[in-house]
């Protein structure tokens, strides 16, 4: 095909009509279903109706001329629908989709059965629309195209088992557990010691139960097809050998002879052969736009999605019935290709996943260097010079004992535990997550791009203005001009008439009685708007007496145009629909064109306008161009502009019926010339009340937050200037002239994390603001994209949804963290690439399907999603800080003092681990349950290559201020009572294990398990001051107290204190478990020493946080987690 001969402009496109070979690849596009978005910019002529079965594209006239345009000077092809491989101009793109040619949706591209005629489908599907498939037929399709159902993922079970058994620090867990019990039994030799095997089992019963929470979180976060296969009929009828039969849905195959009627639900991608002239199918589950469109038997579109010739499986037939062929099942079908995309994983980690794994490798490689410094002391060192201190078994202990020492094994459990504990929270704030991995992504985000109607507005529409010729009005005044005028003129009559007949909206009839304002309609937003002004002007119900419906073109988000015909029921209605030429010429077979739409569209077919005296007259430029003047300002006020128009059809009634297929296609063709235009309605649909704030609130919080909408760019700005996204005064709004593609020229400079500098003075506001076009954004280059990525507000008006899949990726590509949100099918693509793909709970099913979390209520509840994405990583950090003192620095400094120093090892390493996983980690669950800090919404987002969730300062905080002082207290209090017993620290120092004979080894082995169970009791009580200090990461506890304080406070903090204490007493206290673990009751005393030493950290955390929050530029600051 000659790409240039499809590069032309708006203007050209409604009087040419080309002849064009499309490419495969061409032809499968999702119509869009954001009724805002304006007429595709470089659109493929729609396909001419025939009478015959086989559809070729119109050629043009001999005397109409081929458009060509250079296309270095034009853009390139767009289509107001969606592609799931974007193709654009650039080489790079075209590499990436070759790439993605694996993909499912990449398949959509080869659907060609609405292109042939009908007799070529049966022949290639070797079919009969007389027999249908024979048994045999049947036998061999169903091998070669399988069942009719989306196939299930590929099983990867035994590796996801492997990764909940041997991920994080399973393996290590597994491994240490073998070691050990190879010292119990054989090295253990004939008096193996029985806290070996306890050790062993322990490690095994945190290996299984590790593994069962991380096969827990999985199963939370994964989607299952059920919903899918939820949207699928179970029976249908066929014909097969001859006999129409009734068969479970999932055995069609391709070549089958399907009957519908109204009420079924599609079973496969079917082509229709015989259609009833009432047949009606509902798309809603695919597009998203309830009008149902009617059925045909021949092709009206290039686009797969958007011929009526096709019905698609999952669809509905509302009205009439059909007979077609079936030519895609399963996974081939339109809904099977989209449940497989929405249903396939998101490739790479989450950012929290990422951390996670990274803070595994910083344990694990410290782990493994001090197991390499403890064998090579016993290899070098100890095994010659104190062969009797540790026996090749407790070299194997001490390895095990380090690894349990360094690895916190509560972790697991407290990160799944504390994730679904947000996620519940979460979802009793209105926000459902999808996944638990990706409940902190949404606190990373950066940028949040939003749809425009029912995103940030009310979608609740109301006409505000209108006009007739240059004569512009609010209602109120257009009913004082009716009545002071309505002698002499009838065109307000005729704007009442057009806005009341040509519309799919309805009152309710239980609401009649009602103000019109509070009246119920069924039907979209914009013809509830022009429905209420019609009646505003006089009674809708009499307009319906008047004029009698004979065809409907529902509107679509492809011509932007809603049509009907009307004949006359009586004479009256001719004075209020139509001008007194028209009333003049009128015949009995006359019909009324009646066509409501988008101006740019519509006011090219319009060859006159009706005056403000209600007659007729040639549209000239001058009132064109006051026409264009209307609409730029009301569209620059916010406002969804409409135009009315009509054509009188001379004897249409007898020359054409609607019930004929050909009916469509010559209505089709009245309407694209020869118009008049009637008026003008201006619609607003107003910003959500909580609107301003959210953005007011996201700004704060260092998120951009950009309106990306179908609407024109002049309304797209003025509401993104009422919402707030846009602050900057208009003539300080850019465009894209002011992106430089040599890059020379760029806004002010943007932080590694994607999030411009803040401008305080405001100095710089040249460069904060910019709005573009979708079609814009094609030609944009790599330097372009640079420096539109740095402004802070943005409105992409105009966007189709592959535009939006472009501008995600474009801002991924600069580290951007992105939320998308979506409510259609055609959102599917952009929201699996996001980072976090935003659904509105009144979404389409696929786009719920396709997004990781769900606003139930309104978009208002982005600001809780955002706050509480934050807390979870804040809370992970807390967790953390938590664990590491007690749970591993304190638990590794007793085994390197027994390797190097000599000392005994002071506590066992079956108390190490009733400390990660049993004391420490109720702690650390209820950690998730601390309420966001007051500065939460006051910081940047996190930039997620420098703000980890372990660095070297929060290590510092965990081992050096708050992991020296439990250690010393613990050594302190454990080594005192071993002093008071007669084991004095000089006799164990470089002891070896060699005591004085005046000491029986059991004497001393008693007061070392005494000691031991003391150190345990004094990390367990510190770990409880710990706990209230960790809280808040700079505020007192004052400031944000544990109880009574409803905002603040985190009342499961005592039940975890309470839980740790019965620990104690169950491992100290019951005899037999005692001795078997080598542990022991303790005097009281040692009960209450180290609530003392917890007061002191948690006083000198209070000193702490008072100077970073007095000197945040300080050095004391800059260690500060």
């Amino acid at each position: 095909m000659d790409e240039k001969a499809v590069y032309i402009s708006a203007e050209e496109r409604d009087d040419e009509v080309f002849h064009v070979a499309p490419r495969p690849e061409a032809r499968i596009r999702f119509g869009d279903q954001d009724e805002e978005a304006g007429r595709h910019t470089n659109a493929l002529p729609k396909m001419a109706r025939t009478n015959t079965n086989s559809s070729q594209l119109s050629t043009a006239s001999s005397g109409r001329r081929r458009i060509s345009i250079d296309p270095a000077t034009a853009l390139p092809i767009t289509y107001r629908t969606v592609s799931f491989a974007i193709e654009e101009t650039k080489e790079k793109q075209r590499v990436e989709a070759d790439r993605a040619k694996k993909d499912a949706a990449a398949e959509l591209g080869d659907m060609e059965w609405h292109t042939l005629s009908a007799d070529e489908v049966i022949s290639r599907l070797e079919t009969s629309l007389d027999r249908g498939l024979t048994k045999e037929q049947v036998e061999v399709k169903t091998k070669e195209f399988g069942k009719n159902m989306p196939s299930k993922p590929p099983s990867d079970l035994l590796w996801r088992v492997i990764g909940y058994l041997f991920g994080g620090f399973g393996s290590v867990l597994l491994i240490g557990g073998i070691l050990v019990t190879i010292t119990y039994e054989p090295l253990g030799g004939s008096n193996p010691v029985l806290a070996n095997l306890a050790l062993a089992i322990v490690l095994y019963a945190v290996f299984v139960i590790q593994a069962l929470f991380n096969a827990w979180q999985d199963w939370s976060s994964s989607r299952t097809m059920a919903s899918i296969s939820g949207m699928l009929p179970d029976d249908c009828f066929v014909l097969r050998n001859g006999n129409r039969e009734e068969l479970p849905a999932s055995d069609l195959v391709p070549g089958d002879i399907l009957y519908i009627k109204s009420g079924n639900k599609l079973p496969a991608d079917v082509r229709f052969l015989e259609i009833s002239s009432d047949a009606r199918f509902d798309r809603s589950i695919l597009t998203g736009e309830s009008q149902p469109i009617p059925g045909s038997v021949e092709n009206t579109d290039l686009n797969y999605l958007e011929t009526q010739n096709i019905g698609m499986q999952g669809t509905h037939c509302i009205s009439g019935s059909a007979i077609g062929v079936t030519v895609s099942t399963g996974d081939k079908t339109v809904f099977g290709k989209i449940a497989t995309l929405t249903n396939a994983p998101k490739t790479g980690m989450t950012t929290l996943q990422k951390e996670i794994l990274r803070f595994i490798i910083i344990i694990c490689s410290i782990m493994v260097f001090f197991n390499i410094v403890v064998m090579i002391c016993w290899g070098a060192w100890l095994r010659h010079a104190y062969p009797d201190w540790i026996t090749t078994a407790g070299l194997i202990i001490d390895i095990v004992t380090v690894a349990v020492a360094f690895i916190p094994e509560g972790l697991p459990i407290a990160l799944t535990a504390s994730l679904t504990i947000t996620a519940n929270i979460m979802k009793s704030n209105q926000v459902l997550c999808k996944s638990l991995k990706t409940v902190e992504t949404l606190g990373a985000v950066s940028v949040i791009c939003s749809d425009k109607t029912g995103t940030l507005t009310k979608n609740k529409m109301f006409a505000t203005e209108c006009s007739v010729a240059k004569k512009t009005m609010t209602p109120e005044q257009a009913v004082e001009f009716q009545k002071s005028n309505g002698s002499t003129t009838n065109c307000v009559a005729q704007l009442r008439s057009l806005a009341g007949l040509c519309n799919a909206g309805e009152f309710d009839a239980a609401t009649l009685n009602l103000p019109l304002a509070e009246r119920k309609i069924a039907g979209d937003a914009t013809d509830q708007a022009v429905l209420r002004l019609s009646e505003t002007f006089g009674e809708v119900r009499q307009l319906h007496l008047l004029w009698k419906k004979t065809f409907e073109l529902a509107f679509n988000s492809k011509n932007k145009f809603m049509i009907r015909t009307l004949a006359l029921s009586e004479p009256e209605g001719l004075e209020l629909a139509v001008s007194p030429e028209e009333l003049a010429a009128w015949k009995k077979e006359d019909l009324l064109l009646t066509i409501k739409g988008a101006p740019d569209i519509l006011v090219e077919r319009c060859t006159k306008y009706v005056g403000e005296d209600g007659h007729v007259y040639p549209l000239n430029a001058d009132m064109k161009a006051s026409v264009d003047e209307i609409k730029n300002r009301w569209s620059s006020e916010g406002k969804r502009v409409i135009l009315l128009a009509r054509k009188v059809l001379c004897g249409h009634q007898a020359q054409h019926k609607p019930e004929h297929n050909s009916f469509e296609a010559e209505i089709m063709r009245q309407a694209g010339s020869d118009l008049v235009l009637v008026g003008l309605v201006g619609i607003v649909d107003p910003p959500r009340d909580e609107i301003p704030e959210v953005v007011k609130v996201l700004r704060r919080a260092g998120i951009r937050i950009f309106m990306v909408t179908g609407d024109f760019k002049l309304t797209a700005q003025a509401i993104a200037i009422e919402c707030g996204i846009i602050t900057s005064p208009t003539d300080m709004i850019h465009d894209i002239s002011r992106l430089s593609r040599n890059g020379i020229e760029t806004p002010k400079s943007i932080s590694s994390g994607g999030i411009p500098e803040k401008d305080t003075d405001h100095k710089l506001g040249d460069t904060r603001s910019i709005t573009l076009s979708g079609p814009e954004l094609i030609s944009l280059n790599d330097s372009q994209w640079d420096q539109l990525c740095q402004y802070e507000e943005i409105v992409f008006a105009r966007t189709t949804p592959e535009q939006k899949l472009r501008i995600v990726k474009e801002f991924q590509k600069r580290e951007n963290i992105v939320g998308m949100t979506g409510d259609g099918v055609n959102d599917a693509p952009s929201l699996k690439a996001a980072d976090i793909g935003i659904a509105l709970g009144s979404g389409s099913d696929i786009a719920i399907e396709a997004a990781d979390m769900v606003l139930l209520d309104s978009f208002g509840a982005v600001v809780e999603a955002v706050k509480y994405g934050r807390v979870v990583f804040d809370n992970l950090k807390k967790t953390i800080i938590y664990l590491l003192p007690a749970g591993t620095f304190c638990e590794f400094l007793p085994i390197i003092t027994n390797v190097i120093l000599g000392l005994p090892q002071i506590l066992s390493s079956f108390l190490m681990i009733m400390i990660c996983c049993l004391t420490d980690c109720a702690g650390a669950t209820v950690l998730a349950y601390e309420k966001p800090e007051a500065d939460v919404l006051l910081r940047k987002p996190r930039d997620v290559k420098k703000d980890k969730l372990v660095d070297w300062r929060l290590l510092f905080h965990a081992y050096v201020f708050l992991g020296m002082q439990e250690a010393i207290a613990s050594f302190a209090m454990a080594y005192w009572y071993c002093q008071r017993k007669g084991v004095t620290f000089s006799i164990l120092w470089l002891g070896y294990g060699k005591y004085p004979p005046h000491l029986s080894n059991e004497y001393v082995q008693h007061v070392l398990a005494v000691a031991s169970s003391i150190y345990f009791v004094t990390l367990v009580i510190m770990q409880w001051f710990n706990l209230m200090a960790t809280r808040t990461r700079r505020l007192s506890i004052f400031q944000q107290p544990p109880a009574f304080n409803k905002a603040t406070q985190n009342l499961w903090l005592f039940p975890a204190i309470a839980f740790a204490l019965v620990v104690i007493f169950i491992f100290l206290y019951i005899p037999g478990l005692a001795s078997a673990i080598a542990s022991s009751p303790i005097p009281a005393e040692y009960f209450f020493l180290p609530l003392c030493f917890g007061i002191w950290i948690l006083f000198t955390d209070e000193v702490r946080k008072f100077y970073v929050r007095k000197s945040p530029e300080s050095w004391l600051a800059r260690l500060a987690w």
